[in-house]
């Protein structure tokens, strides 16, 4: 489905006085995960540790087969959230729990793990790109072994909007792969995944958490101030053109491939380059709780890992 222009644009967002800076710039650490896709971790490095609520965001994309085609086996979590945002391929889900759902470009997979899951998620196809994200999200100690979760939400589900210079929404609507900008004096278009962006809200809302995270595309030389809910922490990570995130202490360029976690503020002020801008914005309330990790468990003790082990090795997954 095409977005449809709003008959009456909506008002553009209230006066905004705090704006986000930098405080880290990085490039990334190129890896291996499953049965050896390539991709390059951007949080979870020690060159980035996470960012709380944040655990760990993967970036994938190749078109060589050989670097994407043995997947990712099944294997299991507990303790945190999985979301996966396909751009580009064709991958399948599969769960213990029965789950189980295809993955086309621009749909986004969000599977809560909580007391454990066993999942696999296997390419369908044997050529072509593959490409998206994967972001790990921390879970509170009250929801660690809640019931497993797994929703699948394709492009239909998924709202874009298209804002004019001021923020004002402009068009909205589903079905879109990626953003698109099309409506007159439109400079910025989003699909909202999680949270919400100029009160349209996405399909995915987190209690704990309160993720925002959107697909942003900027035009030419366009600049945005996006409003942001104070006390979260958040980072963007630029896919495509250039970025510059202005603030009243300087601004930063931020490249293709780099991401920069963002101080506290009621906003973030974007400028594309002369090519324009491709971004994912991501925020949420820390859980300011102690972390234990170990591979594919996240708690809050080293008891509850070691636990958690334990079930899984026997079978209580």
């Amino acid at each position: 489905m095409a977005p449809t222009l709003n008959a009456s644009p909506t008002a553009a967002p209230a006066a905004l006085r705090a704006p986000r800076h930098v405080l880290r710039l990085t490039a990334g650490l190129p890896t291996s995960d499953g049965a050896g896709v390539k991709l390059t971790r951007l949080i979870g490095t020690p060159q980035q540790p996470p960012v709380d609520p944040f655990l760990m965001l993967d970036a994938f994309g190749t078109e060589r087969p050989q670097d994407y085609i043995a997947g990712f086996p099944p294997h299991p979590h507990r303790g945190f959230e999985t979301v996966t945002y396909m751009l580009k391929g064709r991958m399948r889900h599969r769960d213990n729990k029965g789950g189980e759902g295809l993955l086309v470009p621009g749909s986004v997979q969000w599977m809560t793990a909580g007391r454990g899951i066993v999942h696999s998620e296997m390419p369908e196809q044997v050529e072509g790109e593959m490409r998206g994200f994967q972001l790990w999200v921390n879970l509170p100690a009250k929801d660690k072994m809640r019931a497993p979760r797994y929703q699948d939400i394709g492009p239909e589900h998924l709202p874009m909007v298209q804002l004019d210079a001021d923020g004002a929404v402009l068009a909205q609507g589903t079905g879109l792969e990626a953003p698109v900008l099309d409506a007159p004096g439109a400079i910025a278009a989003m699909k909202v995944i999680a949270g919400a962006v100029a009160g349209v809200a996405g399909p995915v809302q987190a209690e704990a958490t309160q993720p925002l995270f959107a697909d942003v595309l900027l035009a030419p030389n366009a600049t945005l101030a996006l409003p942001t809910t104070l006390g979260h922490q958040g980072f963007v990570h630029v896919f495509g053109g250039a970025l510059r995130l202005a603030a009243s202490g300087g601004d930063t360029d931020v490249r293709v491939g780099q991401l920069a976690v963002l101080s506290d503020g009621d906003h973030v002020v974007l400028r594309a380059g002369a090519d324009g801008a491709r971004l994912i914005v991501v925020a949420g309330r820390p859980l300011r709780e102690p972390v234990a990790w170990h591979g594919p468990f996240v708690m809050n003790t080293a008891d509850e890992i070691r636990e958690a082990i334990a079930d899984y090795q026997a079978g209580r997954f």
